[in-house]
């Protein structure tokens, strides 16, 4: 709503404004929806520059009214260099360069994160863990999903902060036009973010592992088990359940190496 609402109002500063929509892939449909119009057709003055990391089947219609550009990731290599260059440790470096797969924002949040090697050491060793069973499969699904959890605390934290202080304001303000409902939508569109990512960095730490186990053991089993995890990567852009798309994928890794 807030961005038909700004895209209806006459730039000030210059000719035309821009109006750039971060993670558009992430919208809800009704969302979608509700900005097709306004998208179609733009004022004059308005334009619009929609980010998404992919295009879900619910952003077709929209995607086929823009311009498609597509920004490579940056490599591991160059985002190394670059976290280098801003005085981290040249193996910090690399292991934050892989973790945040070309994400730069997301390389500084980890390189502030404490339990970060110990998630991306609990996605590695993985392999090791799943020895065809189903109790196997449970128990690394429910370690994993609690380390994303706490992953997430602090993120929670800020979240209660936020709604407390906003608790104060509707005490002495009122409810109306507090905008409590927007703030809750925020709050979930950032979880679902942060476990999007935990979740994107934990697959591609495992892709990685087996890889460099099939080359090891010169079979193809490997770049089987990379095809699979690959596959799990594209489902969450349908935002599955975590705890069924972790178990499928182990049950099916089980098998390999």
């Amino acid at each position: 709503r807030k961005i038909i609402i700004e895209s209806s109002r006459s730039p000030i500063e210059s000719k035309k404004k821009i109006l750039i929509v971060n993670r558009f892939d992430t919208a809800e449909p009704e969302a979608v929806a509700s900005l097709l119009k306004t998208i179609e057709e733009p004022s004059l003055s308005t334009i619009f520059i929609l980010l998404a990391e992919s295009v879900p089947d619910s952003h077709v219609t929209i995607s086929s009214r823009c311009v498609r550009v597509d920004v490579p990731a940056m490599t591991a290599e160059r985002l190394a260099d670059l976290l280098k260059s801003e005085g981290v440790e040249t193996e910090d470096a690399i292991r934050l360069a892989e973790a945040s797969a070309g994400n730069l924002g997301r390389a500084r949040l980890l390189q502030e994160d404490a339990s970060f090697i110990i998630r991306q050491e609990a996605w590695r060793t993985l392999p090791d863990r799943l020895d065809g069973s189903g109790a196997a499969v449970s128990i690394a699904v429910e370690e994993l999903q609690k380390m994303i959890d706490d992953a997430q605390s602090p993120l929670t934290d800020r979240h209660n902060q936020e709604l407390e202080h906003l608790g104060q304001q509707e005490e002495v303000f009122g409810t109306r036009g507090s905008g409590r409902q927007e703030v809750i939508e925020r709050h979930k569109r950032e979880i679902r973010r942060l476990r999007d990512d935990e979740l994107r960095f934990g697959l591609a730490t495992l892709s990685r592992q087996y890889r460099d186990l099939g080359i090891a053991s010169d079979n193809s089993e490997g770049l089987d088990a990379v095809e699979i995890i690959t596959g799990a990567t594209l489902e969450l852009i349908r935002n599955p359940n975590e705890r069924l798309l972790l178990q499928a994928l182990f049950l099916n890794l089980s098998t390999k190496i």
